[in-house]
């Protein structure tokens, strides 16, 4: 989603940071038993922390920690904890899916910041409003509890459906299953593993654990879209090893095979790429995986796509979103050299690195022997399909379906568009609007939409599951046992009724 590299980067964290930014670690110990990491990415009146409390104490089942800015700092947007500033002093409460802290657990949290003249790193922290002073106290914690991950999500009573996801291919214009039922992708998108890794700040953005996606089921969610970041997958240089490489990859692994054992069809998808790209609607001018590029690059995206082949070839239940919101166009000056660069990549005009073309990455994923489906956008950050079919890359396979992104605030967003560019194209293969949202906290636009794309036989998913203000762009849940937002609250009483 576009929209969400701008307004939405306060709400999930994402931080359009320069290259040169560096980072400064500073640590304390707290005398409730904690102990503090407090690292921070500058650039010039601004400032990206990223904050790490590890419990030391008691076990508590919430947590408010505390500090001071020493010369006149200030918290602008934070994400995983919630944020209280008065004058130089500020608090970060926890929320319901990380308050729950075992002695020795851990759990990260952090903000968006800007500063004046120097960003000194706060000297003293305090945890429940003891002073953080290197020792743990003796007696209890008066917020005494049971043992907990700090991931661990609230329980919820439904069950998971009875079996694993079931394979899939393409047959006509329809995905079906190993039996020729005819299947919809009906779900959701998860957001986190795009942004946190390449931000420092962990490999997702809240729990990706049973109980979360047993809450999921609640909505009857049957696919879930798991946008990731190439560099953490390939591990390079600008991820932290933590947060890179085999970490990530198996973090990916494990999410992909609990949905998959839930019954969950998982999509996963290449969302942020590496690449300086300066031109029109450029996203940043970072040439790291910060933000959303107009085309993947050839320099890494291919050995991303025969990393991730390779993972899952062999089940077919697993579902592949080659990138996420292609714009060439807007490089290239006009949509038929956008649609040639889309492609056929190389070195396309306006776009200043070497471009993976979809047939490129097709390629890739059949060299590894995955049989899997392949899903892939169109132009204006997949909201164009005019000249789909048209470019439509080749496949020994013949399993390519066509995805759509439809918001509110898109240029094709209404029914008449939909009819004349979708659905000429659902009409010949497999087509699924992978992001559908509004920025208004409401569902009446979603609502229309996904009726007509229950009359085309199209699958929809919601963006997003996480819980971020949906007064600042498209967000379904409060909080993770799968309380839903007023916008969500439309795609989940749709998703009951025409879903499984």
């Amino acid at each position: 989603m576009r929209y969400r590299t701008t307004t939405l980067a306060v709400a999930g964290g994402l931080l359009l940071a320069s290259a040169g930014a560096v980072l400064l670690p500073t640590s304390a110990q707290a005398a409730a038993g904690c102990q503090v990491t407090y690292t921070t990415n500058d650039w010039p009146g601004g400032f990206t922390a990223a904050v790490t409390v590890k419990n030391l104490g008691d076990a508590v089942s919430s947590w408010t920690l505390g500090w001071t800015f020493a010369a006149g700092q200030h918290v602008d947007q934070g994400w995983s904890a919630t944020y209280t500033q008065s004058g130089a002093n500020v608090t970060a409460a926890s929320l319901s899916y990380n308050g729950a802290l075992a002695t020795g657990a851990s759990t990260s949290i952090g903000f968006n910041g800007s500063w004046t003249g120097s960003n000194p790193k706060p000297t003293a922290f305090t945890l429940n409003g003891v002073a953080c002073n290197g020792t743990t106290t003796s007696s209890p914690s008066p917020s005494r509890s049971a043992s907990a991950s700090p991931s661990a999500s609230p329980s919820v009573s439904v069950p998971p459906p009875a079996g694993a996801a079931p394979k899939l291919k393409v047959s006509g214009n329809k995905l079906v299953t190993g039996t020729g039922s005819t299947y919809r992708l009906l779900g959701v998108n998860r957001s986190g593993g795009e942004f946190a890794c390449i931000q420092g700040n962990g490999i997702w953005d809240g729990p990706m654990d049973q109980a979360s996606v047993t809450a999921m089921r609640t909505w009857k969610i049957r696919t879930v879209r798991v946008p990731l970041n190439e560099e953490c997958w390939l591990g390079t240089s600008d991820v932290q090893a933590a947060y890179g490489g085999a970490n990530y990859q198996n973090a990916v692994k494990a999410y992909v095979s609990l949905l998959v054992s839930n019954g969950i069809t998982p999509i996963v998808e290449m969302h942020w790429n590496y690449g300086q790209y300066t031109g029109p609607s450029a996203g940043c001018s970072d040439v790291k995986a910060t933000c959303q590029k107009p085309m993947p690059d050839a320099q890494y995206a291919p050995s991303f796509w025969t990393g991730v082949a390779n993972a899952f070839k062999g089940n077919d239940a697993v579902v592949f979103d080659l990138f996420n919101e292609p714009y060439p166009e807007r490089a290239t000056g006009s949509a038929s050299t956008g649609w040639a660069c889309w492609r056929d990549g190389g070195t396309c005009n306006g776009i200043g690195y070497p471009v993976a073309g979809f047939q490129s990455l097709v390629n890739a994923v059949r060299a590894t022997g995955a049989t899997n489906v392949i899903m892939i956008g169109g132009l204006a950050y997949s909201n164009d399909l005019t000249q789909w079919l048209q470019y439509k890359p080749t496949d020994p396979q013949n399993n390519i379906a066509a995805f759509a992104h439809i918001y509110n605030f898109n240029t094709c967003s209404n029914t008449s568009c939909y009819d004349s560019q979708l659905a000429p194209v659902a009409a010949q293969v497999p087509l699924s609007l992978t992001e559908i949202g509004e920025n208004d906290c409401s569902h009446g636009f979603v609502d229309t939409l996904m009726n007509w794309a229950d009359g085309k036989g199209i699958g929809y998913l919601g963006w997003t599951w996480n819980t971020w203000d949906c007064s600042s762009g498209p967000s379904l849940i409060s909080n993770y046992n799968g309380t839903a937002t007023a916008f969500g609250q439309g795609i989940k009483d749709h998703l009951a009724a025409v879903s499984s």
